[in-house]
């Protein structure tokens, strides 16, 4: 893939307006010359967010140029740990809801409230085995 067909896939400004503010700041500073610089968090979400276009694997990311592979993983980490994600997802709820786009009266729900045995119940398989008493 060539730069300018990568571009294509990069976050437009108006939504990186709007991602920015939800990640959490670097805290730790490593001592000089010991560590690469930290990969800007616009180029991490960029790749990030081609991983998740594309569906490619996390090592393709070395062939774009957009950021290495490793960086942009531990980043998806980190922010995954944090909550950005999350909030990412909520905010486009929000916003969504406010404009009119989710017709919330097609709404459906499915769920499980207690866990199912896939061979009985555990009292009644120990007592098959054993032969004792069911009392």
């Amino acid at each position: 893939m060539n730069k300018k067909s990568i571009a294509q896939w990069f976050i437009s400004d108006e939504l990186w307006q709007k991602i920015d503010p939800l990640l959490p700041p670097h805290k730790t500073h490593p001592p000089l010359g010991c560590h690469r610089r930290r990969v800007d968090n616009r180029a991490a979400m960029n790749a990030i967010f081609f991983v998740l276009r594309t569906g490619c694997q996390w090592n393709a990311l070395n062939a774009t140029g957009i950021c290495s592979s490793s960086r942009a993983h531990r980043r998806f980490q980190e922010w995954v740990a944090a909550g950005v994600f999350e909030r990412l997802w909520q905010n486009g709820l929000l916003a969504s809801e406010k404009i009119g786009a989710i017709d919330w009266s097609k709404l459906a729900l499915d769920g499980c409230l207690t866990k199912a045995p896939l061979a009985g119940s555990k009292k009644q398989a120990a007592t098959q085995q054993t032969g004792g008493n069911k009392a």
